[in-house]
């Protein structure tokens, strides 16, 4: 009831500027990330054809790059998208599968974890203590997925037995992603390269770690203190890759939704799999299959880090999908990209 009234007020916003071109419409919802602050760059696409594909705002504050459908923003939690298909991927290949024990490919994890499977992992459904939760509080050194693995060696319980509830779970998909390594004998960052990005044309997307090649295109995340906006780009779990570390565009995002559609990348049992519910999540209009929300006639995912709010709203049975990427800390992006859907649905 309540998304329901927050559309229909946005609905109202922009009823003067629809009646001249969704176009204006949209540009009236995404005036708060137009003008001199850190910005936005969003993607409106349907059957392949871009219907929106512009920036707002700016990249870099400091060298007053403007935001462009080339610029690149850390996904965070849309990541997880791209981690569960690796995972598809090595499954399609016969190198693992979805009912392997988590532990079968990191036997490090404790013995209270034995039970956990791969689909379990992927689904937010087993049950291992967040590792944000256990981390030192005294950490300076930004974590990467291999010392999430040393965290949970160290714990000795979960919040419940696997496959018996959901709880969203990053400390889940950094094990994917090391699962991912194992399986593959590359590292996560090379392997994502080599099968997805690199196959898709995603030239300009990475899992981002400080030995390897620069992020092009870089958005700088940036948060509001006081009145201001102060640069707030890394954190300490900005560097785990497998559950937000990659950055990407607009540009690269629409080349990742059309390979959705059909069976250039995953095969058509491997895009069912991700795309059908396995559990229901702690809100009761979504529910979860591997790496999507699902809400009805949409699949989507949200990511929020330190600097960056972003969101991919796909309506696969109408071929209409929105992407929002910005590279500051507020507004929430989720309704916004709701509110453009549906000027277009």
């Amino acid at each position: 009831m309540r998304l329901a009234i927050v559309l229909a007020s946005c609905v109202l916003l922009v009823a003067c500027a629809t009646h001249r071109s969704p176009g204006a419409a949209v540009d009236a919802l995404m005036a708060r990330y137009d003008g001199d602050g850190p910005g936005a760059s969003l993607l409106v696409v349907r059957d392949g054809v871009p219907l929106v594909r512009r920036g707002y705002g700016f990249a870099d504050l400091e060298h007053r790059i403007p935001a462009s459908p080339q610029t690149d923003y850390r996904l965070a939690s849309v990541s997880k998208q791209f981690t569960a298909a690796a995972v598809l991927l090595l499954a399609q290949d016969g190198k693992l599968s979805l009912d392997d024990r988590a532990r079968k490919w990191l036997p490090e994890l404790p013995p209270v974890a034995d039970a956990i499977t791969i689909a379990q992992l992927l689904s937010h459904q087993g049950g291992l203590i967040d590792y944000e939760d256990v981390m030192p509080a005294d950490t300076r050194v930004p974590l990467r997925d291999e010392d999430v693995l040393d965290l949970m060696a160290k714990t000795d319980r979960l919040y419940f037995a696997p496959g018996t509830s959901y709880r969203y779970s990053n400390g889940g998909y950094a094990m994917l992603a090391l699962i991912v390594q194992k399986a593959s004998g590359m590292t996560f960052q090379d392997f994502l390269r080599k099968r997805i990005f690199h196959p898709l044309g995603m030239n300009d997307t990475l899992a981002y770690v400080r030995e390897g090649p620069p992020v092009p295109h870089r958005a700088f995340g940036y948060s509001e203190e006081n009145g201001r906006w102060v640069r707030t780009d890394q954190s300490m779990t900005s560097s785990v890759l497998g559950d937000g570390g990659i950055y990407s565009s607009i540009d690269d995002m629409a080349r990742w939704d059309a390979a959705l559609y059909d069976d250039r990348l995953l095969s058509d049992a491997s895009r069912a799999a991700a795309f059908t519910p396995k559990t229901r999540t702690d809100d009761p209009t979504i529910e979860y299959g591997y790496g999507w929300r699902i809400t009805g006639d949409s699949v989507w995912h949200s990511g929020e880090t330190i600097g960056f709010r972003n969101v991919i709203v796909r309506y696969p049975k109408r071929h209409l999908t929105v992407v929002l990427l910005t590279n500051r800390n507020d507004p929430e992006p989720y309704k916004t990209a709701l509110a453009i859907a549906h000027l277009y649905l």
